[in-house]
């Protein structure tokens, strides 16, 4: 077994470095090949993303991508470009953001150690601000969302009305019979808004449990059939929606929805990001 693990991670593992003081890390450049990012442009977006994950966890970017300049050859000539020393934890970060299709994602997530920005968001979680929250929160369930499509398909949730249904499931189960359609216009939401974007930390977090919980069920009982993988989902957003009558907690449907996107808040503080005090020069 840990010969398989060794051969599956090797790209990651090779192109390790290890600092004079003897700390490991990685470069952008290097691991965005590995990661199949053909373009550095491109790379450059899930940089960003994963800097701002690092200062929304109440880290200094600088501490986890220490930026370098680099000599290439360009034909006859050769220049200077951009490049980033990365900590285990800043290379965790690029991939919990990068294209989840990718299988060699999927593996960077599991070599870079889920655990380490689960803690790490623990720690600091309370300290951050509503917006802040949101942001972090939803980027967990983009994440829980790709699995627990994975589940459902495998469970033979299959057709794009297979799928809608499926979906639709759990919402109506955590939000009292009210589907996707329902939630958007009781939110007041255009079309193309994702109702995702437009909850608050405390709705996200009960959407986050019910993906989550759906996802575990589903493999643990071996579902099967796209109408019990629906139901499964019916049954835990229901179940949710229980706890938090329980507990005396706010339904879901209940909570204010927020005036600002998701979308909105991380596209204002990229655009703090970049023009901080020392910008950022990821276009290169």
């Amino acid at each position: 077994m840990s010969m398989l693990i060794a051969k599956e991670y090797a790209p990651f593992e090779t192109i390790k470095h290890l600092s004079s003081g003897g700390n490991e890390f990685w470069y952008a450049r290097e691991i965005s090949v590995v990661l199949e990012y053909v373009q550095w442009r491109n790379f450059s977006k899930v940089l960003e993303r994963a800097m701002l994950a690092c200062k929304n966890s109440g880290h200094s970017i600088v501490d986890h991508f220490a930026e370098v300049s680099k000599i290439v050859e360009a034909g006859a000539t050769s220049k200077p470009v951009v490049d980033f020393m990365l900590t285990r934890y800043a290379c965790y970060l690029i991939v919990q953001n990068g294209d989840p299709r990718k299988e060699v994602i999927a593996l960077g997530q599991t070599y870079f150690a889920i655990q380490t920005r689960r803690q790490e968001v623990a720690d600091y979680f309370n300290q951050l601000d509503e917006d802040n929250k949101r942001l972090v929160i939803r980027g967990d369930i983009k994440q829980w969302n790709q699995m627990l499509a994975q589940a459902a398909h495998n469970a033979g949730v299959i057709s794009n009305e297979e799928y809608a249904t499926f979906q639709n499931a759990g919402y109506i189960g955590l939000y009292g019979g009210l589907n996707v359609d329902d939630i958007h216009k009781k939110k007041g939401l255009k079309k193309k808004d994702k109702i995702l974007d437009f909850m608050s930390s405390t709705e996200l977090i009960a959407n986050l449990f019910r993906i989550y919980q759906t996802e575990e069920k589903i493999k643990k009982d071996k579902t099967v059939t796209a109408d019990a993988a629906t139901e499964v989902h019916f049954i835990v957003g229901k179940e949710v929606r229980r706890t938090i009558e329980r507990v005396g907690g706010t339904l879901p449907e209940e909570i204010p929805t927020p005036s600002r996107s998701i979308t909105d808040v991380e596209r204002s503080q990229l655009k703090r990001l970049k023009h901080s005090e020392k910008k950022l020069l990821l276009d290169e």
